[in-house]
């Protein structure tokens, strides 16, 4: 997949080029074209904003520049991503459906946001990573992403890598321990020393539950309304954990 970040501030875009990102665009698993919006300015100081018709506070990004990034990624043919606080807010559903795009243009917006013409011309879908408000659209589009590039085949070590995490199984992750087996007197649960894989497995799926229930409910019970038939003894452990609520 290819993402094509239109923005004012490439050089914010350097984490992407990182750790696990960084690695899959070598492998050519992934690859980020970041396009700076002051570059299709006419302005002669490169301005890509000004002051909103009808009065109001704050300035907005012109259409003329964004237009001129827009048909130099030829964003007509492709998914344009605008990222803004109205916008639906990213969940797994989300992302399953973009990570089907071979291409995406995603335009960070800044000040009061972009002129609406921006939006209505080029077919924008609007996403947001939730109902607060950050400094401009960057900080987003790296949460996407990041987080649409796990869903892509390759990047992290396998599928379950990906969809076996916190919140895409259902559940919240359970704890988790590596060495020492003590320190400073707080010693690894007896049962991931066992050996017995299944009896680990139930007591991670009982911690999942257990987390789930107290940190978000509303997951909870979303996961026992859709696994009503569970193996007789994961059933048992959420039976356990709902009569301990």
């Amino acid at each position: 997949m290819k993402f094509n970040v239109l923005t004012l501030f490439p050089e914010m875009f350097t984490p992407m080029t990182t750790s696990i990102l960084g690695r899959a665009a070598n492998r050519g698993l992934i690859e980020f074209s970041f396009v700076n919006i002051r570059d299709y300015s006419r302005d002669p100081h490169n301005r890509a904003d000004d002051y909103s018709f009808g009065g109001g506070p704050g300035m907005v990004m012109l259409a003329e520049p964004i237009f001129g990034a827009m048909e130099a990624v030829d964003a007509g043919t492709k998914k344009v991503i605008y990222m803004s606080p109205r916008g639906r807010i990213i969940d797994r559903e989300i992302l399953e459906s973009l990570a089907e795009e071979p291409e995406l243009v995603i335009l960070c917006g800044h000040y009061e946001g972009v002129d609406q013409r921006v939006l209505d011309y080029w077919n924008a879908e609007e996403l947001s990573i939730g109902d607060y408000i950050v400094t401009g659209g960057e900080l987003p589009a790296m949460v996407l992403m990041d987080s649409l590039s796990r869903l892509i085949p390759g990047v992290l070590a396998s599928e379950e890598g990906a969809m076996g995490e916190s919140v895409y199984s259902g559940l919240l992750e359970y704890p988790q321990y590596t060495r020492p087996r003590s320190f400073r007197g707080l010693d690894v649960p007896e049962i991931l020393l066992s050996g017995d894989h299944r009896k680990i497995e139930l007591w991670r799926f009982e911690e999942a539950l257990r987390l789930t229930a107290e940190m978000r409910p509303e997951l909870f019970e979303d996961f026992v309304k859709k696994h009503g038939e569970l193996p007789k003894d994961e059933q048992k452990v959420m039976e356990k954990v709902r009569g301990m609520l």
